[in-house]
């Protein structure tokens, strides 16, 4: 994207890139590779910008809240959540990460740390765990593993706003919230209640999941949040044997539903056993391994996350 000169300061030999979002060290490669501008000595600053959410009139102590949803069960969307996050926290960004699935919380088993419960503060706040540089908050980390949160509607919702609310976060660039899947009470609470920046929607490319993404889609406009992108998960597996690629759940569909909708496609992650296992064991690729070729993908969708949140609020505040 160009680079506005507002962003850039120059010392003498010096100069510096400042970004208002997240983003690794090649947005300077552009600047290093200039004629003139490449003779300077180049470092990259990220100050996250505070951008507008869907409840303006409701206080906000923290940066920009990002929900990560999906029409269906089943299509990885705590996983991306967990990436995600992780992610931009390696762009330079400070990242909180909100289980939202009440239900099933799934974050204490991703991020590691089950054993770990919640502290309460004098002021009845909760203490979010620090996990690979990370703040998570989680029911998970509350409760014991096996117990079930049987709740209505309304309970649930209840839950997960003073989950929010109660929590009491550090300053952070972006709180990423892992949604329960569907587009019923819980979901509708939080998008009509509490403060969001930007949706992501995952999908699979599989026809079942394409339909129920695009309900989700329609939701989120329906109550005034804007989508920042879709996530097409599982789109190909790769044979560790062979090499071939196989598009086991169809092919281009999430992609499709991109093009239809008119969002951003932030990437076409494969069905790969590697992001499970880390995941499984509480160690995520992302953390584990940063410059594995998957976790560079991961990241570059983080990166584009990033770009396309600060854009899409700039250009509503010019309308």
């Amino acid at each position: 994207m160009p680079v506005p000169a507002s962003w850039v300061t120059v010392d003498e030999n010096q100069a510096v890139l400042t970004l208002p979002f997240a983003a690794s060290e090649g947005m300077l490669e552009p600047l290093k590779a200039d004629k003139t501008l490449g003779a300077y000595n180049w470092q990259l600053r990220v100050a996250v910008e505070k951008l507008p959410n869907s409840q303006p009139e409701l206080p906000m102590t923290f940066g920009n809240v990002i929900v990560v949803s999906s029409g269906k069960g089943g299509v990885g969307k705590s996983s991306v959540s967990v990436q995600l996050a992780l992610a931009l926290h390696q762009l330079g960004a400070n990242v909180g990460i909100l289980d939202a699935d009440v239900y099933g919380p799934s974050l204490p088993t991703m991020l590691g740390g089950q054993e770990e419960k919640l502290e309460i503060n004098a002021q009845q706040k909760m203490i979010p765990h620090q996990r690979h540089g990370i703040w998570a908050s989680s029911l998970g980390y509350l409760t014991d593993t096996k117990d079930a949160a049987i709740w209505r509607g309304p309970m649930a919702s209840a839950a997960l706003q003073q989950l929010f609310r109660d929590t009491k976060w550090p300053r952070l660039d972006y709180l990423i919230v892992d949604m329960p899947p569907g587009t019923g009470d819980i979901q509708l609470t939080f998008a009509q209640k509490l403060p969001i920046t930007g949706a992501v929607v995952v999908t699979t490319p599989q026809t079942v999941a394409l339909a129920d993404a695009e309900k989700g889609i329609t939701m989120f406009r329906k109550v005034g949040v804007p989508i920042t992108g879709l996530i097409e998960n599982m789109s190909y597996y790769t044979c560790s044997a062979c090499g071939h690629q196989d598009a086991i759940f169809g092919s281009e569909g999430g992609l499709e539903v991109a093009r239809r909708e008119q969002v951003p496609l932030l990437g076409q992650w494969p069905l790969d056993s590697r992001i499970r296992a880390g995941l499984d064991c509480g160690k995520p690729l992302q953390s584990a391994e940063p410059e594995h070729e998957l976790s560079v993908m991961m990241r570059n969708s983080a990166q584009q996350l990033a770009i396309e949140l600060y854009t899409q609020a700039q250009q509503q505040t010019k309308q």
